[in-house]
C-alpha cells in the first residue's frame, strides 16, 4: 500500500508502474491478435519479409506464446523480390514451423490471367493473386502491416477494415472503433483486413525492433550495392526495365527503408550500419518511407487509394 501511495502521489509521471509508449502499442497489437483469434474462423497474416510484417509476426508469437501462432502466413510473390528477403522469409518459416501460402504473380502471368506492365513493375499486379488466395482459402480476416503514417490513403483505414465480396475497400463503409471495440461482422463472401500496427510510426517500429532485438534482412542496413538513378530514387537494375538509355549503374552505400517489388522500391543514401544509426537517421527524416522510396505511389495523387479500392493493401 505504501509503495502504491507513493507512486500515486509522486510528480514523476514515469513511475515504476508506468508503461512506455512501446508497451502501450505492443499491448494494443496483442489485444487485436487475440480478438481476431476469438472472432474469426480462418485468419491469415500477410507476410512480405519487410520490417512491418516481421514486427507483426513477432507480436503474434508473443500474443499466443507458449502455444504456436494459430494463423498461417500468406506471401504475394511478385517474382521481383530481393533475394535477401526471400531467404529471410524461408528461414523464419522453418524456425517457427509456420504454414506458408505463396500467391505467385508469375503463375498468373504464365496462365495469361495477368499481363506485364510497360514499366516493368509488378507491385500493382499483386491484387489479383491476393484476392484469389483469400477466396480459394476462405480467409475471413487478413492481417496487414499497414500504418497510418505511411500514406494518406492508409491514414483513412480503421484497425478492422471491411472489404466487399470483390475485395474492394470503401472508406465510407468504415466503422467507428471507440474504446478499442472492433466490429468484425461481415456478410458471406466479404472479409476483414486487420492492421495491428495502425497507430505505430516508422520510428516506433525501429525502436521496438531495437528493444526486442528482432533480426531483419540485411538490406535494411547500409551496404554497397549497384543502383541507378531515376525520378529522384536509386533503383536496382534488372530485367524489369532498368537502366534505360542515359541511366548509369553505379555502386553506392545505400539502405532500404521499405521492402517491395525491386522494380519500384528505391534505396536511400546512407551510412547507417547499426540499428542505433538507423533510428537516428529516421528521427531526422521529414519524408515517410513510402513517400521517399516507392515509385508505384508516385503514379498519381490517388495511386494507393485507387489500388486499395480494387483490393490492394
Amino acid at each position: 500500500m505504501t509503495a502504491v501511495a507513493e507512486v500515486a502521489g509522486s510528480t514523476d509521471t514515469a513511475g515504476p508502474y508506468a508503461l512506455t509508449h512501446l508497451d502501450v502499442l505492443e499491448s494494443e497489437a496483442v489485444h487485436i491478435f487475440r480478438e481476431v483469434a476469438g472472432e474469426f474462423e480462418r485468419p491469415v497474416i500477410l507476410f512480405s519479409g519487410g520490417k512491418d510484417s516481421i514486427v507483426m509476426l513477432h507480436l503474434a508469437l508473443k500474443a499466443f506464446a507458449p502455444a504456436p501462432v494459430p494463423f498461417a502466413l500468406l506471401h504475394v510473390d511478385t517474382g521481383h523480390n530481393f533475394p535477401e528477403v526471400i531467404a529471410y522469409r524461408d528461414r523464419v518459416v522453418a524456425e517457427h514451423r509456420l504454414r506458408l501460402h505463396v500467391a505467385s504473380v508469375q503463375e498468373f502471368i504464365d496462365r495469361g490471367e495477368l499481363r506485364e506492365r510497360p514499366d516493368g513493375t509488378r507491385n500493382p499486379l499483386q491484387t489479383v493473386p491476393l484476392l484469389h488466395a483469400i477466396e480459394s482459402n476462405r480467409f475471413d480476416a487478413v492481417f496487414g502491416g499497414g500504418r497510418r503514417d505511411e500514406e494518406k490513403a492508409r491514414a483513412k483505414e480503421r484497425v478492422f477494415s471491411l472489404r466487399d465480396e470483390f475485395g474492394g475497400w470503401d472508406p465510407r463503409r468504415q466503422r467507428p472503433e471507440l474504446w478499442q471495440l472492433y466490429n468484425g461482422r461481415h456478410a458471406p463472401g466479404e472479409h476483414v483486413r486487420v492492421f495491428p500496427l495502425s497507430n505505430w510510426t516508422e520510428l516506433d517500429v525501429w525502436q521496438y525492433i531495437a528493444r526486442e532485438k528482432i533480426e531483419l534482412p540485411s538490406i535494411y542496413y547500409a551496404h554497397e550495392r549497384e543502383v541507378f538513378h531515376r525520378n529522384g530514387m536509386w533503383l536496382a537494375p534488372g530485367e524489369w526495365g532498368g537502366p534505360k538509355e542515359g541511366e548509369t549503374v553505379e555502386r553506392r552505400m545505400v539502405r532500404y527503408r521499405t521492402v517491395g517489388d525491386m522494380s519500384c522500391t528505391g534505396a536511400v543514401d546512407s551510412d547507417a550500419t547499426t540499428i542505433e544509426q538507423v533510428i537516428a537517421e529516421i528521427a531526422a527524416s521529414r519524408l515517410t518511407e513510402r513517400g521517399a522510396t516507392r515509385a508505384d505511389d508516385k503514379l498519381s495523387e490517388a495511386a494507393m487509394e485507387d489500388r486499395k479500392r480494387e483490393g490492394y493493401f
